[in-house]
């Protein structure tokens, strides 16, 4: 599954498989603007640190495409255009990672016109598109080793193709794992409010006849219990420099009930995802989100008018929780430290 994310040269836009209205409708979203960029981000259009990256590179070459219908200075217009971006979402490394790179291709380009800095960023923005599923696959490899045949992997969350450019981090270590002939199933924590387990990780799974069932996230005690859980696999939308791994709100939990049950708790995710500069998970800035996304299914409000909520989007994971980081470099294990900076070392 790579479609979701397309550059059409065409139409000169982004088109992204809009994640809103999935598993019932396929409905595509089409992005021309640092607008329809930053609306895509922020309403999850799209979602998943690498896919968010991935769709900020993109949105720097269109923030370009829009300063050349613009008057004044356009290094100035470019320069506000990709703040905008940058800031379009504060939890996810990916997408500032993304704009960095972009800013530091700029200032080695050097003294070039408009029209050539957005010619050399799309040519960068289509290598980092490919290079993530290329890494992806390789955390499939690594992580599909550590997977046994007959294990049920939990997961929470989406951290599948969708969540990236394609075949995905905690879903391609599952994917890794039957490329390698081994038989495993998924249980696919529902993960509200925004339900992603549900109507996202069920989805491609399902399209892609993996087995999968769908379980309350307030069930996973009973089902580690019971011991229907093998393994977990998550993605992180951020790993700091002491192996704390910020992902969707409801990991932490799942951590810990992982840890009381002696369950291997895994984190999958790509170098670029590992904020060196972070020291710890509690130093990572957690999204509150729109309260609607809590208080309302559709258009029907649950809670009484009044009562307020928390929608924190995000929590961070202690490091001595987590069995293994899986990036496409091979595994980290503790201490996270060393291994990281390790890591970053022989880069």
């Amino acid at each position: 599954m790579t479609e979701h994310i397309q550059y059409s040269a065409e139409k000169d836009a982004l088109i992204l498989l809009d994640q809103r209205y999935l598993p019932n409708r396929e409905d595509w979203f089409e992005c021309k603007t640092t607008d329809d960029i930053c609306f895509a981000l922020v309403v999850m259009v799209v979602r998943g640190a690498p896919a968010i990256g991935v769709t900020a590179a993109y949105g720097c070459y269109l923030a370009g495409r829009e300063v050349q219908g613009m008057d004044g200075d356009w290094k100035a217009n470019l320069e506000k255009k990709l703040d905008q971006i940058h800031d379009a979402r504060p939890t996810a490394v990916n997408l500032r990672w993304a704009v960095r790179e972009m800013r530091r291709i700029w200032k080695e380009a050097g003294d070039v016109s408009l029209e050539e800095l957005l010619s050399i960023w799309l040519e960068r923005a289509k290598v980092i598109h490919v290079d993530d599923i290329k890494m992806c696959e390789m955390i499939g490899k690594f992580g599909g080793e550590l997977m046994d045949d007959g294990d049920t992997i939990m997961t929470h969350c989406n951290a599948g193709a969708l969540a990236t450019a394609g075949y995905g981090t905690a879903l391609g270590v599952v994917r890794g794992a039957i490329d390698q002939g081994k038989k495993v199933s998924v249980i696919a924590n529902e993960t509200r409010p925004f339900l992603q387990g549900a109507r996202l990780t069920a989805y491609e799974l399902h399209k892609d006849g993996i087995p999968v069932k769908v379980a309350c996230d307030n069930a996973c005690a009973l089902l580690m219990k019971r011991g229907l859980v093998d393994k977990v696999v998550v993605g992180a939308d951020r790993i700091t420099a002491n192996g704390d791994a910020v992902n969707k709100i409801g990991t932490f939990g799942v951590a810990v009930l992982a840890e009381r049950f002696g369950i291997p708790f895994y984190v999958a995710a790509p170098q670029y995802t590992i904020d060196i500069e972070t020291p710890t998970g509690d130093d990572v800035p957690i999204e509150d989100r729109d309260p609607k996304e809590v208080t309302h299914i559709g258009d029907h409000r649950i809670p009484p008018e009044g009562v307020e909520v928390y929608n924190l989007a995000f929590d961070p994971t202690p490091n001595e929780l987590i069995a293994g980081i899986i990036t496409e470099k091979g595994v980290l294990y503790p201490p996270y430290t060393e291994s990281i900076k390790k890591l970053f070392e022989e880069e």
